[in-house]
């Protein structure tokens, strides 16, 4: 009786041997971290507007009240050193411009609606308000900034991980929700209410935050 022949298992392979290989690997998704410029350019937008109306509020005569008076007075012609509030308001757009180039991880339209923002601020400070009224195009400026940077938080969303909390559909909306509340309470300062100057404030002071709030977010999750 023969015995079947064993495998040597010194045998070297031939290239009649056939070797069936494995599933490939899927590649990974690359996890794009957000630039340090990113940050710094966003930190630096609320820093710079409430630096700017503070400075340009001390320099101001006696008669002038930031309670009552918006921050376009003090860049307008009517405004003293009004270089100060005009040099802010076209620092801001540029941070703003330079956070929605970086801001990687966000989607392609939140980035655009945030530049349109930054984009007001600049339009804002290149057509003060005359001594006395305003202009078409300051209003204009004013209201399109004002609306972008109060529902830039909805863009902002994040739909694919890693998702921070506060880039999360609840959480964006629950930020839009407020923001669209003191839109609304600025909106109705403006018919002759006695503290639109306060509420402008308000207003500019804590929307500018909140790219630099979710560009940190990014920044931690991703990198």
């Amino acid at each position: 009786m023969t015995r079947p022949a064993r495998s040597d298992p010194a045998r070297i392979p031939s290239q009649n041997d056939h070797v069936r290989p494995g599933p490939a690997p899927w590649p990974r998704r690359p996890r794009h971290s957000v630039p340090g410029w990113t940050v710094v350019s966003a930190g630096l937008a609320p820093i710079v507007a409430t630096g700017g109306w503070l400075i340009a509020d001390a320099v101001q005569p006696a008669s002038y009240s930031p309670i009552r008076k918006t921050v376009s007075v003090l860049a307008g012609h009517a405004g003293t050193d009004r270089w100060i509030m005009t040099g802010a308001l076209f620092l801001v757009g540029g941070c703003q411009l330079l956070t929605a180039a970086g801001l990687v991880g966000v989607r392609v339209p939140a980035r655009i609606v945030l530049a349109i923002a930054g984009l007001s601020s600049i339009g804002i400070a290149a057509s003060p308000e005359p001594v006395r009224g305003s202009t078409p195009q300051h209003l204009a400026w004013t209201a399109l900034g004002a609306v972008a940077i109060a529902v830039w938080p909805a863009f902002a969303a994040r739909r694919a991980p890693p998702r921070p909390l506060i880039l999360s559909s609840y959480g964006c909306a629950a930020v839009t929700a407020v923001f669209i509340v003191l839109l609304g309470w600025l909106v109705i300062e403006t018919q002759g209410g006695d503290d639109l100057g306060l509420v402008e404030r308000l207003f500019l002071s804590t929307e500018t935050c909140w790219p630099f709030v979710v560009a940190l977010a990014l920044q931690q999750t991703t990198g």
